[in-house]
């Protein structure tokens, strides 16, 4: 089993700033891709960003400009850096890896407010 554990999510006003960033550990083979979802009340959870093992990201366009993903410091960790946040932002957001043997892991999630 790979286990993900998310930090970083709260409450922050319209144009500030959130730093997200999940940790995978345990029965890791090979990780192929990190990421992010998010799921906003009533609505389907939704890719946000995603940062494959070669480097290569790639984001929501609603997000594009303002969010940026990246390799943490520490070995299989991803960090979301989200800029200009709207009130649409607002949702809980989960980490996931892909893992070539473990397959599509999730985190439990964070939960991201952004007020108007």
């Amino acid at each position: 089993q790979v286990q993900l554990v998310e930090s970083g999510g709260g409450l922050v006003q319209a144009g500030g700033s959130l730093r997200l960033s999940c940790a995978a550990s345990g029965s890791i083979f090979r990780i192929k891709a990190m990421g992010w979802y998010r799921q906003a009340p009533g609505k389907q959870r939704e890719l946000v960003a995603v940062i494959s093992s070669g480097g290569t990201t790639n984001y929501a366009d609603s997000v594009n400009g303002r969010f940026t993903i990246s390799r943490g410091n520490a070995k299989n960790t991803v960090v979301l850096q989200m800029n200009s946040l709207k009130p649409e932002d607002t949702a809980v957001y989960y980490c996931y890896v892909d893992d070539q043997f473990a397959g599509t892991c999730w985190g439990q999630g964070t939960q991201v407010t952004v007020s108007s």
